[in-house]
Order: C-alpha cells, then sequence, then structure tokens
C-alpha cells in the first residue's frame, strides 16, 4: 500500500514522502492517526503543486536545520554511568540520555530526533541526529564507569609509599 506521508517518522520516512508499507499498518494506524493518506493519482499530483510551491520554504528549512548541525560538529560525549563489576551498566544509554547531556550544553535536541541503540557496556558508541531529510550528524558517544578507578596517579602514589614501607621495616 503507498502511503504519503503527513509528517516524519523515524524508521519510515520524511513528510511529503511516498512509501510503501503493509496494509494493516497503513489503514489502523497511519491513516487514522493523520499520519499519512492514501497515494491515488489525484493525490499525488496534489502533492507534486505542494511540493513545487514550497520549494523556497524546504530550502529555508534545510539551511536552517544545516545551522542546528554546524553547533552540533565538534561535540563529543562522555557520559557516566553506574557499571557492575561484569562492565555491564545498570540500566542503560538511550536516546533521551544523550538529548540531556546536550541540554547540558547547551544545545537543545528533542529525543525523538536521535537514533541509536541502547547502550549497555562501557565504550565508544554513535548516535545520530537526524534534523531534515538530508541533514544528519553523528556525535559520539563514550560512556565511562563512574567508579573506575584511575591507574596512572594511583601507581605513582603507591611506589613511594611502598619505599616508606619497606625502609620503615629495615629500620627496626
Amino acid at each position: 500500500m503507498e502511503i504519503i506521508l503527513k509528517e516524519d517518522i523515524i524508521g519510515l520516512g520524511y513528510k511529503n514522502d511516498i512509501v510503501n508499507v503493509k496494509n494493516g499498518y497503513g489503514r489502523n494506524y497511519l491513516i487514522p492517526q493523520g499520519k499519512g493518506v492514501i497515494a491515488s493519482n489525484s493525490a499525488k499530483k496534489i502533492l507534486a503543486e505542494n511540493l513545487r510551491q514550497q520549494a523556497h520554504k524546504l530550502a529555508a528549512l534545510k539551511t536552517e536545520a544545516e545551522k542546528k548541525a554546524e553547533a552540533l560538529n565538534n561535540v563529543a560525549l562522555e557520559i557516566v554511568a553506574k557499571v557492575a563489576v561484569t562492565g555491564h551498566l545498570y540500566g542503560s544509554v538511550n536516546a533521551a540520555t544523550v538529548a540531556e547531556e546536550l541540554g547540558k550544553k547547551g544545545i537543545e535536541v528533542d529525543r525523538k530526533i536521535i537514533t541509536m541503540r541502547d547502550i549497555k557496556k562501557v565504550g565508544d558508541y554513535e548516535a545520530t541526529v537526524h534534523f531534515h531529510k538530508e541533514v544528519e550528524v553523528k556525535i559520539p558517544v563514550k560512556v565511562i564507569a563512574e567508579n573506575a578507578p584511575v591507574a596512572a596517579p594511583v601507581a605513582v602514589e603507591a611506589a613511594p609509599a611502598a619505599e616508606a614501607v619497606e625502609e620503615a621495616q629495615e629500620e627496626a
């Protein structure tokens, strides 16, 4: 079943796209929710005319999305999370967490336009922010343990302490 989308649906398509969906999904969800209409010949002609008339508006939306994307170009996130001994997180890091971290940096992004897999382990990952049909930004996300031991300073401090203990034992 061909449907003309009336709004962006992540994973399916963007506004004014013509997509093929299963009959039940189109009839029972997209059309009743007002998220799409059946792509008949007359609806396709109306869509083409509307797109022709709105070309300058769409260009303005794209430039606005590019400005937002420019603000995220060199942004990298480090998210601190509680971690079990096995290296698995208590809970997970998801799109809402990434949106919250971006908000702390002063960049407001809706969590619904961020796509990523739920992160359940410590490591480096990537989140994609979809500002526009043609404008997407990939943000590196590093998940680190909340109680991770810092190796270098501990080793440096341990050496003088061990020498002091050895000297005390020699004097005794």
